[in-house]
């Protein structure tokens, strides 16, 4: 007996669950939520500071710069005399101070310092309206730092900064080489001047062109183009040195004229600072404007 056919017959009459199926047997799944949309990038704006180039001087402009410098000072002699007092007044306190209490050389000149750059962008002030065909004014000059006191103070700071660490450096060398302490006015002097000291007065005078260096390559653009650009500090500074780095051998040759200058107005008891010291002041206008080619003055300029 055969139970084949039966067995077809109950297999066809049950269910085929692999082709029949109820709903509830599919797989659950959960609607996802939707991934937010990435964010854009970020694009910065445009530059709207005017583009600067930094021009390639020749060892012959120091030289222009002083000739043009000795214009101004002609052109407003009053002026210049009245800058030239003020230097040698400050000059008068500090070799004052110096001879009779040392300590506070250090604090004398901070406040030298700090007076000093103002008094310069007095000078640059005077020079830049000669530029621009106005007349020269003393008031002008005593008030153009008032719209750039924000960057004129960093910059000061910055400056005064860096002359506390000369000043600080300087103590130490005089520490490793006088273990007595401290010498007095007339014994630095004779240090200073005594060729037996070969060590220390090699020591001393490296340390001082370093900081005298670091001082005029963060100096020697920054403060005019404060005042004829009315820039932030950072950016000048930054422009100052690009100017010295990329220029280091007119701006070798100007630091030194510059010093042997200034040298020469101390000898004869400071009286030259009457009439040098505005006279640079003058000189380092042109040096900027010399130094840093502004695109958008040229773009004016093909315009007219």
């Amino acid at each position: 007996m055969s139970l084949a056919p039966n067995s077809t017959a109950r297999n066809a009459n049950s269910p085929d669950l692999s082709i029949t199926s109820s709903p509830l047997s599919e797989p659950f799944s959960p609607a996802m939520p939707a991934r937010p949309a990435a964010p854009a990038p970020y694009v910065p704006p445009p530059c709207v500071a005017p583009n600067k180039e930094i021009v390639k001087l020749r060892l012959g402009d120091p030289f222009r710069w002083l000739a043009l410098g000795w214009r101004d000072l002609l052109a407003a002699k009053g002026i210049g005399i009245f800058y030239g007092v003020c230097f040698l007044a400050m000059a008068l306190v500090l070799g004052a101070v110096f001879r009779g209490k040392p300590e506070y050389v250090l604090s004398i000149a901070s406040g030298c310092l700090l007076v000093g750059p103002f008094l310069a962008m007095g000078l640059y002030e005077v020079s830049r309206r000669r530029e621009q065909g106005l007349a020269p004014e003393l008031g002008a000059s005593l008030t153009c730092w008032n719209s750039h006191w924000r960057s004129m103070g960093l910059l000061v700071l910055v400056l005064m900064v860096l002359e506390l660490l000369w000043g600080r450096t300087s103590l130490v060398v005089f520490a490793v080489f006088f273990n007595t302490g401290m010498p007095s006015t007339t014994g630095v002097i004779k240090a200073i001047f005594n060729p037996g000291n070969w060590e220390f007065l090699a020591v001393y005078g490296v340390v001082g062109s370093v900081f005298a260096g670091l001082v005029f390559a963060v100096a020697v653009v920054s403060i005019p183009m404060i005042l004829d650009r009315d820039t932030d500090a950072i950016s000048a500074v930054i422009t100052s040195l690009q100017v010295v780095f990329e220029n280091t051998a007119v701006m070798l040759l100007w630091g030194l004229l510059i010093s042997a200058l200034m040298f020469v107005a101390l000898v004869p008891w400071g009286l030259g600072l009457l009439f040098i010291g505005p006279w640079l002041g003058h000189a380092s206008w042109h040096a900027y404007r010399s130094s840093v080619r502004w695109l958008d003055e040229d773009a004016v300029a093909v315009a007219w």
